[in-house]
C-alpha cells in the first residue's frame, strides 16, 4: 500500500513536470511557435512537434520567418491573418543575451493578462509596489511584507541552486519570455513571491484595517493565481514548479508569518539590531553565492538580501530618531479612506517625487560601485558583465546600490516628503 502511494505521487510529479503540459496550456492560450517557411510544399516534422498539425491554420507553413523580418525583430506586433500576430520576447536573456524567437499570438487579451502577471514577480514592479505601500498606505505593513519577501527570495532561489532542475524543453514550449531562461527553475520563485505578498499582505491588513474578509481573500488569491499561470503561459516553468513554488511559499508563511511581530520589534529597539542585520544579510548573500556559478537568480538573491537590509537599517534609525511612529493601537482598525481627487494628488505627488529620487540614486550608485568594487578586488572593469560575473563584485554591488534604495525608501525620501509637506 505504501509502495503504491509513493509509486503513484512519483507518477503525478512525472505528469505534471512534463513540458508538454505546458505546451498543451500554451495552445489552449492561444500561443504557437512561428513556423518557418515551408520546404519543397511540405512542414518539416519539428514544425509538427511544435504544434503544426493541431492547428489547421498553421498545416500551410504560410507563417514565415521572413515576412515581416524587421517589425518582429523590434518587439512590435505585425498583423497577420486577422487577429494573429507575431512577437519576439520583450527582454533579452539575461545570462546569453539571446533574443529568442519568434511566436504567434491567437489571443492577444491573455498575452498582455499574463505578461502583467509575470512582471508582478519582476525588479520593476517592487520598485514601485513597495514605496507605494510605504509611503501611501501602511509602513507597518510594508516593513513586515519586506521581511516575508527577502526571505522568500532566499530560500526560493537557494532551492532552486540546489534542486538544479532546467527549465521546460523548447519544443514543445514555446518560450514567451527568455530572460531568466538560463536560471535553475525548481520551484517557482515568480509563484513563491505572487503567493506571499498578497497573502501576507492580506494576514497583516485584515483587522488593522477595515474591509470585507472575502474581499481581501479574493484579491490575494487571483494575484496569486494570475502570477502562477503567467509562468506556465510564458514556457518559464512546468505546473509541477509552480505548484510546488505555491506550496513552498504557504509553508514559509506558516512558520514566518507568527515571527513577524518580534523580528519587527527586534530590528526597531535593539541597539545590535544593525550589526545583526548587516553580518545576518551578508551571510546568507555569500551562502548563496557558494551554491551554483554565476547566474542572474544569484544576483536577485542578493538584491533582495540588500533591499531588506537597507530598509531594515533605515526602519531602525527612523525609530530611534522618533522620525516616523507607528499607529498607537487605540486608533485600530483603521478605515477605509474615501478616494478623492486631494487623496489622488497626493499619492501621485509622493510617487512623482519619490520615484525618481530612488531611480537616480540606483543609477548613481550604479555607476560608481561597479568601477570601485573591481578596483577593490583586482578585476578588469572594461567588460560590465564579465566583471559581475566575479562573486566579490557582484556581492558588493548588489549591497550597497540596493541596500542605498532599500534605505532611501523607508528614510530619506519620507525625510524629503516632510519638508515638501507632502506627508
Amino acid at each position: 500500500m505504501k509502495e503504491e502511494f509513493v509509486q503513484g505521487c512519483a507518477s503525478l510529479c512525472r505528469y505534471l513536470q512534463d513540458p508538454h503540459r505546458v505546451a498543451g496550456f500554451q495552445q489552449l492560450c492561444g500561443v504557437r511557435a512561428a513556423v518557418p517557411r515551408k520546404h519543397n510544399g511540405h512542414c518539416p516534422q519539428e514544425e509538427r512537434e511544435l504544434g503544426a498539425e493541431d492547428d489547421p491554420d498553421q498545416s500551410t507553413c504560410s507563417w514565415t520567418q521572413a515576412e515581416g523580418a524587421e517589425e518582429t525583430l523590434t518587439g512590435l506586433p505585425k498583423p497577420d491573418g486577422g487577429s494573429r500576430v507575431k512577437r519576439k520576447p520583450f527582454r533579452k536573456n539575461s545570462l546569453t543575451g539571446d533574443t529568442g524567437q519568434e511566436f504567434i499570438i491567437k489571443n492577444k487579451f491573455l498575452f498582455y493578462l499574463f505578461t502583467l502577471g509575470t512582471e508582478l514577480g519582476n525588479e520593476m514592479f517592487f520598485i514601485l509596489f513597495f514605496p507605494f505601500l510605504m509611503w501611501n498606505v501602511d509602513a507597518y505593513v510594508s516593513r513586515r511584507i519586506i521581511m516575508v519577501w527577502v526571505w522568500v527570495l532566499f530560500l526560493g532561489q537557494s532551492t532552486k541552486d540546489l534542486v538544479r532542475w532546467t527549465r521546460p524543453a523548447s519544443p514543445p514550449v514555446v518560450k514567451v519570455e527568455v530572460f531568466y531562461n538560463s536560471e535553475y527553475s525548481m520551484p517557482s520563485t515568480h509563484a513563491m513571491s505572487g503567493t506571499a505578498v498578497p497573502f501576507s499582505m492580506f494576514l497583516l491588513t485584515y483587522g488593522r484595517w477595515e474591509y470585507p474578509f472575502l474581499i481581501g481573500l479574493s484579491m490575494a488569491f487571483c494575484w496569486s493565481l494570475l502570477v502562477c499561470l503567467s509562468r506556465v503561459y510564458m514556457g518559464m516553468h512546468s505546473v509541477l514548479e509552480v505548484i510546488s513554488g505555491f506550496l513552498y511559499s504557504i509553508m514559509i508563511l506558516v512558520i514566518l508569518q507568527p515571527m513577524l511581530d518580534d523580528l519587527d520589534i527586534f530590528y526597531l529597539n535593539n541597539r545590535y539590531a544593525p550589526l545583526v542585520v548587516v553580518v545576518s544579510h551578508l551571510s546568507l548573500g555569500l551562502l548563496s553565492f557558494s551554491l551554483d556559478s554565476w547566474s542572474t537568480s544569484r544576483g536577485d538573491t542578493a538584491q533582495a538580501l540588500a533591499t531588506g537590509a537597507g530598509a531594515a537599517l533605515a526602519s531602525h534609525l527612523n525609530h530611534q530618531l522618533g522620525l516616523q511612529s507607528d499607529l498607537p493601537l487605540s486608533q485600530l482598525p483603521l478605515t477605509m479612506p474615501s478616494v478623492n481627487i486631494i487623496l489622488v494628488g497626493r499619492s501621485l505627488s509622493r510617487l512623482l517625487v519619490g520615484l525618481p529620487v530612488l531611480l537616480v540614486t540606483r543609477a548613481v550608485m550604479k555607476a560608481l560601485t561597479i568601477p570601485l568594487a573591481c578596483w577593490l578586488f583586482g578585476v578588469a572593469s572594461d567588460d560590465v558583465r564579465q566583471a559581475r560575473q566575479h562573486p566579490a563584485v557582484e556581492l558588493l554591488y548588489r549591497f550597497l546600490v540596493y541596500g542605498t534604495v532599500g534605505f532611501s525608501c523607508v528614510s530619506l525620501v519620507p525625510s524629503l516628503f516632510d519638508l515638501l509637506n507632502l506627508s
